[in-house]
């Protein structure tokens, strides 16, 4: 096994069971192997589901108040509102160089749209013989208290959740944040929206030119016209331009079509060295506005990415699951206002795929996650 996969295979969420929040009002995810990837219809679950990594992060990183405001508040978060749910319940369990570790807490309702942490509790190995339980006379809304003072195990397990990233490049419009100057300093990580691309791309040219060139033979090979950025730095900042390769004129990202500007920012968090990825990275919708080449690229990339980091994806496109075998995929289907999730065999559908891709499964509804089938 290379170094990359044992990597992979030491950092990574392993199975989460969530219930009460939002649509999750019980769902269990176990061998989060990586990468996976998440099917369903609209309105299924799969963003209630990305979000709830989100809550992770945010506990993780003592802002889980934030994140409760943020996200419309706490009967938002509570399956049905607090009159029916009270509480959320999760458990997750993860792998980091320690070993296999699984975290256990509750969330609350107490009151005026808030919810706070009720009961946390780290288990160290199967049978929770060896555990740290942290039960707080009183509901507090930061995040865990298993942070504060905890040894490196638990530590390497809150920090391995708190690197799980988010990225949605949907925000394209007039003010977006890859529209606007950016601080070069901003650029250890690609931000979960790609505001700062610019920086990002200026130190991948510096220090990283390989990687550089190659995101832009990429994007070549889906934009023909592209012949390279034009990053320059003015007063600490920098915007995003790029040339023509027949005129050679200058545009910004104000006279860049979405998919183009998508189309930059996955090719860029895809083809980044190891150095500037987090731990787990989700991808939402990663096709949107994307040509159907483009989104079969950017989804080898994730397949071959997945080997270095656990990679989970919510998609829809059945050019996008074409690269994924079925064994990778989780279907998610709304019942009775209820989230479900369901694992597919290739053993079912063994005699199908001599003849179909796991995509044309997908789009023929022999996999479920079609509005009609719920």
């Amino acid at each position: 096994m290379s170094e990359g996969k044992e990597s992979a295979a030491l950092e990574r969420i392993e199975s989460i069971h969530i219930k009460g929040f939002r649509s999750l009002a019980d769902v269990t995810l176990d061998d989060l192997r990586s990468p996976t990837v998440l099917l369903g219809q609209n309105g299924a679950g799969k963003s209630n589901l990305m979000c709830f990594f989100g809550l992770l992060r945010a506990m993780s990183r003592l802002r889980a108040g934030d994140f409760v405001i943020e996200e419309g508040g706490a009967e938002d978060q509570l399956f049905a509102g607090s009159k029916q749910t009270p509480r959320i319940d999760a458990a997750v369990s993860v792998q980091t160089k320690f070993g296999s570790s699984k975290l256990s807490f509750t969330l609350k309702y107490i009151g005026n749209d808030r919810l706070g942490v009720a009961d946390e509790q780290i288990d160290f190995d199967a049978h929770g013989l060896d555990a740290a339980r942290y039960a707080p006379y009183s509901a507090t809304e930061s995040g865990f208290f298993l942070v504060a003072g905890a040894d490196e195990r638990t530590r390497a397990a809150a920090d391995l959740m708190a690197d799980c990233w988010r990225y949605q490049f949907h925000d394209t419009s007039r003010y977006a944040p890859i529209k606007k100057r950016w601080d070069v300093e901003d650029n250890h990580r690609l931000l979960e929206h790609g505001g700062n691309l610019a920086p990002v791309l200026l130190r991948l040219r510096t220090h990283h030119p390989t990687k550089y060139q190659l995101i832009c033979r990429h994007i070549r090979r889906v934009l023909p016209e592209f012949d390279d950025f034009q990053l320059e730095e003015a007063h600490g900042k920098t915007i995003l331009r790029w040339r023509g390769r027949s005129t050679g004129q200058t545009l910004g990202a104000h006279l860049t079509s979405d998919g183009s500007l998508r189309c930059f920012c996955l090719l860029t968090l895809l083809n980044l060295p190891d150095e500037m990825l987090p731990c787990v990275i989700l991808l939402d919708e990663p096709e949107l506005g994307l040509h159907p080449f483009a989104t079969s690229l950017v989804s080898n990339m994730v397949g071959s990415l997945s080997q270095r980091r656990q990679v989970i994806v919510a998609t829809q496109s059945p050019h996008f699951v074409d690269a994924f075998g079925l064994d990778e995929i989780v279907v998610l289907e709304m019942r009775d206002g209820r989230t479900e999730a369901k694992r597919v065999s290739e053993e079912d559908f063994s005699e199908w795929l001599e003849d179909h891709t796991s995509g044309q499964l997908w789009w023929r509804n022999l996999l479920g996650g079609y509005p009609w089938s719920a």
